[in-house]
Formats: C-alpha cells, structure tokens, sequence
C-alpha cells in the first residue's frame, strides 16, 4: 500500500511504499531530510508527525530506546506511516542534495596516526568523481549488506583521494579488518555522500565546533573548506580527547590557529597523563564551552564525536541559549554486527560484492571457452583472472567471454605494456 506524506509549510509531498521509511522514501524522490545514520542511532532525523500515524517496523530504534529524543519526536530513517501523513520535518538546502554513487575505490595509503587511529585514503576510478560538502561521510558496504560509516576528513576542494580517520574499537569487525588486515590497493566498495552535518555558508553567526576523538575529522574538512573558501567568521575548535597523544593531528590544528586570526583552538583532556606534562584544559570538553560562552544563542554549533559527548553537550548548550535550528550533528553510533540493510544484490560482480579480499600473490588459472568472466582487478579470491582489455584507467569491472581455453593471470601490477595481458609471471607486487 501506499501513502501519502506532506510536509507542513512546504509545496512538497511525496509517496512512501509498504515497508518503505519515510527518509528512504524522500531520498529516492529526490527530497532531501536532515539525517545522520540512517538507523535510528542519532536522533539527527528525528521530527514531527502532525497528522496521520507511523509505526517502526522490526525493533524499536535505540535513539527512542535511549529517550535521546524528545517523547514528541519520530525517526523518519526507522518509521513507516499507516496513513497518509503531514509531517514537520527540516528540508536540507538544495545544494546539499548531492547525488549519492556506488563505487569501487581503491586503498591507496594507510597511515597511523596514533596508537588506535588510521588514516585510510582511498582513490575513485579516473573518470569518476564524488562531489560532497565537508563535513559529510561515506558508507562502506561489507559482505550481507553490513554497512560501516566514515566521516570524509578532507575539504571538497582537495579531493584526489577521500581522507577518512578511523579509530580501532574493540572487538570491531571491520576497524580490526582496517588495521590488522586490509592492505595498500585493496578494493572497497562505497556509498555516499551522506548527512546533514556540513558547514552551512549561508549564515553570518560564528562558529563552535565541537569534537570529540575522531569526530576531529570532519571538522578538519569543514575547517580547510572554510580557509579555502575565505570564510572570515570566527571559528573556535574544542577537541576533547583523553591524552595528549590522542590529539593525532595536534600540530595541524595549530596551524590553522597561528595562520588565520578567526580560528581559535582548544584542546581539552579528560585524563592527562602525568607524561604530558598537560597545562592546558582539562575536564569534559562541553564544559569548557560552557565556561568560556555563558551565551550561546549567537552561534552556530557544530558537534561530532561518540553518542555520551553529544547528548551532553545537547542538554548543556540548550540551557544557555542554543536553539534546535543552529546545532548540527554527528553521533558516532558504533555498527552492530548484523545486516542493518538489504543483502548485496545478486547481479553485482563478484569482485564488489565481497570487495574486502586482497590477494598476496599473483596467479594463472585456467579458463573454459564459452563462459563469461567478470574482470577482477579489485583482486578477488574468487575471481582470480584479467582479461587485460582495460589499462588501468578505471576500477570499473569488465564482462568477456573465453573463445578458447588460455591462462589469465592475475596481479597488482595495473596490466604489463609488454602483454596484451597479465599472465602473472611476475612476482613484483
């Protein structure tokens, strides 16, 4: 069955189908909700059902669980009407609506950043390009439709490669997979861009950010995208962390600070080492806003980080003079080991449907005349062969058919020039 939904104060309305939420809904319709995680985590959808009723399908979400949300509040990502429905809900600028890709990308760099934060950098196909605003992140799609979310820690303008800061959690499926096993020119397979959390250009009003570990990284894209820009409003960036050597870009920050006399920064440590030597701030970085803004009904604040420093900072800002219209947030809501959404779908090839495979060594294999092939250059256990009719120019997989029984090979060596293709005969990886 379908329904209705119209959302007050707006010439827009829009259909929702059986089983189908009300964001889902509008993103495919080409109307853009402020959301965050998409699975009912963070509470950044949440609105208002004016008429008509909603239920959540499956489980209750943890933002409603949680009571993270106001009683009065609906999670568009998780409720599906029972009626046609008029909703108040907040309508993402247009310019924000980006249009949202699924690519290959490959793993250029992994860099430490400290004892548990990786840089991971990974590189689109040549012809492709995902366009974005800073402060948004990207999905990784993982084997049975798991999805695990990143905050692109680079500004739009510099976008060669997408930045992301990723933090070893305990018993992490993936992030244990980033640290301990994905290697330099794996393939993944991406989602994005998503989220509300961006830098809003058209407001005059300063500018708080807050964050919280690595929710560091996509103030950093906001930061430089506002440098590069000549966005002249005052900028001051709290950064609460435990110890000092959790502030694994400490230098950078402060060359933003020395460099522009409208960016202040604030480091602030909730559990200095005596190694430190720390004469800085100290406590829970909320609190040290507070302390510094007795007001804050001027500001526009941004927050992003784990789910405790944000509602936090919520209940705290909201006495002082912060209004829902000028927070925007990021809750780092930790993934569950399960299917969160729909399975892979059959008909993807095989090398981006399980993308999370590196092989080591390159190899020949036999194939048999009048199969189809999928090309698999993202290196897959599964599909151990490369016709060698693409030159390394895109990650795009290619489908052929053997004419007769040959040895193709498979390696990381982007086709040799001397082969028509790659027999793998070689072992320099």
């Amino acid at each position: 069955m379908t329904f209705q939904v119209t959302i007050k104060d707006q010439s827009t309305t829009f259909t929702v189908e059986d089983g189908e939420s009300v964001l889902d809904a509008a993103l495919r319709q080409g109307i853009t909700l402020a959301y965050g995680c998409r699975n009912g985590n963070c509470g950044a959808c949440a609105g208002t059902v004016l008429e008509g009723g909603v239920s959540y399908p499956g489980r209750l979400p943890k933002a409603i669980k949680n009571k993270s949300v106001a009683a009065d509040k609906t999670l568009f990502c998780s409720a599906s009407p029972l009626s046609d429905i008029v909703i108040d809900a907040q309508i993402v600028d247009e310019e924000a609506a980006m249009q949202i890709k699924t690519l290959p990308a490959r793993v250029e760099a992994l860099t430490r950043l400290n004892q548990d934060v990786m840089l991971l950098e990974l590189k689109l196909p040549a012809a492709e390009r995902m366009q974005f605003l800073a402060g948004q992140y990207i999905e990784i799609l993982l084997r049975d439709g798991r999805r695990r979310s990143f905050s692109i820690a680079n500004a739009p303008h510099d976008d060669a490669l997408l930045s992301l800061h990723i933090r070893e959690v305990p018993d992490g499926y993936f992030t244990h997979f980033v640290f301990h096993e994905l290697e330099q020119r794996a393939m993944l397979r991406i989602e994005g861009p998503h989220g509300a959390f961006y830098l809003r250009e058209d407001s005059s009003n300063p500018i708080i950010m807050v964050a919280g570990g690595t929710g560091f990284g996509p103030c950093k894209g906001m930061i430089e995208h506002a440098i590069f820009a000549g966005i002249d409003r005052p900028i001051e960036l709290y950064w609460g962390v435990r110890s000092a050597n959790d502030l694994y870009m400490r230098e950078l920050a402060e060359k933003w600070a020395k460099e522009n006399e409208n960016i202040r920064f604030i480091p602030v440590l909730s559990e200095p080492e005596e190694r430190d030597q720390w004469t800085g701030e100290t406590g829970w970085v909320h609190e040290n806003v507070i302390k510094d803004h007795g007001d804050l009904s001027g500001y526009d604040v941004y927050m992003c980080g784990p789910p405790p420093m944000i509602d936090a900072g919520k209940a705290a800002f909201f006495k002082i003079g912060l209004t829902d219209e000028k927070l925007f947030f990021d809750s780092f809501e930790f993934s569950e080991n399960v299917a969160e959404k729909a399975p892979v779908a059959e008909d993807i090839p095989p090398h981006l449907a399980n993308p999370i495979v590196v092989q080591k060594k390159p190899y020949v294999v036999d194939l048999e005349p009048g199969t189809t092939y999928w090309c698999s250059c993202g290196r897959s256990e599964s599909q151990p062969f490369c016709d060698g009719k693409h030159q390394g120019t895109s990650f795009e997989p290619v489908a052929f058919t053997v004419k007769e029984k040959k040895k193709y090979g498979l390696c990381g060596c982007k086709h040799t020039k001397n082969l028509p293709f790659c027999d793998g005969s070689h072992r320099d990886l």
